[in-house]
């Protein structure tokens, strides 16, 4: 049995990842630092700094949750952070040091998750702001640690606020805005406590998605869900400027980015980045990007800036042609599956919902994208000749691609009567084993022009989670969340064998000697099993606390990889059966990972989206 030791945590430490991904969805969390070389951004519970010349990541981790929100003190000396959680606890804002990639402080004073954060100007004060179940503003004192005063953000007969922004030169200014209220602060340090002033807006009813402040601190500018910009006054609290007044910004104001000419740059929730002028925000140029804008923030050089979507997307803008340039793209949802074509390293296919990627291994750069709208892929295989991408999907149909161009070979349609959940294909490509949520497994005869169905295996009571095939495309093993495991001829189209475990069964592999097969679940359990009469030979402890949902082994048999809920990728030695190497860089749960055919990386996907390349260990 397997347990943490010290030891084997410092091994780890030479199992480091490269990170694909990150949430998108989350305003203003795309962040570019002052000193112009690192981009900052949220993906799950965790921090990526990232260095722009050579994509060198840090991670920062210390959140029990989702991060909510995101940000940079204005000398890039402090990185703050909040998260959310469930109703009535504790949510925390951690304080983090740039430079050292270290924790200083946590404050847990707001319940439920934390909406918003800003730095006041010479980073005395931290003001938090908390969510609808908490309704609070706090100011913190960045020296001492502690909380200043606190109040609620807005009155009770407005709406909850959702943003806030600190003055550019006063550190006793700032200001919130939400669901029709709009409120500039002033602290009062001596007497601890800060004082509201509601603004006057007339009779514009607006909800209030992003704010900037003024660099001379004489106004601050709103973005607004229907579609237009306020700018209010800080001295006399009252909106100066209202627009446009006619054609508004489709799907909302969802980001503002304010340029040293008085030219604001305007990202809408319909995907359209407009450089504005004027007192009615005329567009002079425009560009559109693939999702709803969510951040905007200056570049790597000063007529450059950068624009993150929803989509999970980033994007470099040159200012002065106004043209946009794709730097990072992943998955906006779970990453499903995750394969290698057979015996080539040099480029992995991974699915979600919508899409299926193809990607190149080295420069974790996106290759191809095969799109099917409002759909899930499920799992993914690879014929051994490496011509065609076979996918199954959440409408019971099987789809085939061409893995260069993307384009359609073949769909089975009714594949399967709910979801096709598994798949696998026969070295000579001339069968497909599919499985589904009905629990049946299905065997397809491909042709040129023809898909037929040659049987169906009906055993299993439940989805089938994993299949695999025996090099000689004479026997398979499938596995399902009815608690078994069966062997298959599937020549003669016959059980040979049943494993029944107190456990669901979430995937399995063939030793290459295919003597023996391993499988893992939710019992946290890898067990080695006798193929030829279905004993168990070996039962180790895979996890000390979550489900294992993902497992490959190397193609000399001598060690395999796991990851499942507790965010960790384990190496283990096959014949030792112990831990020799412990990877920590997901915040999500790990749903499939694969070790590259010429073992120089592994790559794990989870349900955040995220993709990690990890470095295959040199002497495991």
């Amino acid at each position: 049995i397997y347990l943490q030791r010290p030891d084997l945590l410092t091994a780890s430490r030479s199992f480091t990842p490269l990170l694909l991904s990150l949430a998108g969805h989350i305003v203003c969390g795309l962040i570019c630092h002052p000193n112009k070389e690192h981009i900052l951004y949220p993906l799950g519970c965790t921090i990526v700094i990232q260095k722009l010349d050579n994509k060198k990541q840090t991670f920062l981790r210390g959140h029990t949750n989702d991060i909510s929100c995101l940000v940079l003190s204005k000398d890039g000396v402090y990185i703050a952070s909040g998260q959310v959680t469930l109703m009535n606890r504790q949510a925390d804002v951690i304080l983090w040091d740039f430079h050292k990639a270290e924790l200083l402080s946590r404050f847990s004073r707001h319940r439920g998750n934390i909406e918003d954060l800003a730095f006041s100007p010479s980073n005395r004060y931290l003001v938090s702001l908390g969510g609808q179940d908490d309704g609070s503003v706090m100011v913190w004192d960045i020296a001492k640690r502690e909380c200043i005063c606190r109040r609620p953000a807005s009155l009770c007969s407005m709406g909850n606020a959702t943003i806030v922004e600190c003055s550019t030169f006063r550190d006793d200014m700032f200001v919130t805005a939400g669901n029709g209220t709009i409120r500039v602060w002033e602290l009062d340090v001596a007497k601890s406590k800060i004082e509201p002033t509601e603004c006057q807006i007339g009779k514009v009813k607006r909800v209030m998605k992003c704010i900037r402040m003024a660099e001379d601190d004489s106004a601050f500018y709103i973005g607004t869900t229907s579609g237009d910009i306020l700018k209010v006054s800080t001295k006399q609290k009252t909106m100066s400027e209202f627009g446009p007044q006619k054609k508004k910004f489709a799907k909302g104001v969802t980001a503002l980015l304010l340029l040293d000419a008085g030219d604001v740059v305007v990202g809408t929730g319909d995907g359209v980045v407009a450089l504005c002028r004027g007192s009615n925000y005329k567009i002079i140029k425009k560009i559109q990007v693939h999702g709803a804008v969510t951040s905007l923030t200056n570049g790597g050089q000063c007529h450059q800036f950068f624009v993150g979507t929803d989509e999970c997307q980033i994007y470099l803008v040159n200012c002065a042609e106004f043209k946009e340039e794709l730097i990072t793209v992943c998955h906006s949802g779970a990453v499903n599956d995750i394969v290698f074509p057979f015996g080539y390293p040099e480029v992995y296919v991974t699915c979600s919902k919508n899409d299926i990627r193809v990607w190149h291994t080295p420069k974790s750069k996106e290759l191809l994208r095969i799109v099917v709208p409002n759909l899930t892929c499920n799992a993914l295989e690879l014929t051994r000749d490496g011509t065609t991408i076979i996918s199954a999907w959440n409408d019971g149909k099987i789809r085939a691609f061409t893995p260069e161009t993307g384009k359609p070979m073949y769909t089975i349609t009714h594949a399967h009567s709910v979801e096709v959940t598994a798949i696998a294909a026969t070295s000579d490509a001339k069968r497909i084993i599919s499985g589904g949520s009905d629990g049946q497994v299905m065997v397809w005869e491909i042709g040129e022009k023809t898909q037929k169905l040659l049987e169906f295996l009906k055993e299993h009571k439940s989805a089938v989670s994993c299949i695999k095939i025996k090099d000689n495309d004479q026997e398979c093993v499938t596995t399902s969340l009815d608690r078994t495991c069966i062997v298959w001829d599937i020549v003669h189209f016959v059980k040979k064998q049943v494993i029944h475990a107190s456990t669901v069964f979430k995937c399995v592999c063939y030793h290459p000697e295919v003597y023996q097969i391993i499988t893992s679940g939710t019992d946290r359990k890898i067990v080695y099993w006798e193929v030829l009469d279905g004993s168990p030979i070996r039962e180790i402890i895979g996890s000390m606390s979550s489900t294992i949902n993902g497992m490959d082994i190397t193609s000399d048999g001598r060690h395999f990889v796991t990851g499942g809920d507790d965010f960790l990728v384990k190496l283990w030695d096959y014949n030792e059966g112990i831990v020799t190497h412990i990877g920590v860089g997901h915040s999500g749960k790990i749903t499939r990972l694969k070790i590259c055919p010429d073992k120089k990386y592994i790559v794990s996907v989870s349900a955040d989206g995220a993709i990690l390349l990890w470095k295959y260990p040199e002497s495991p």
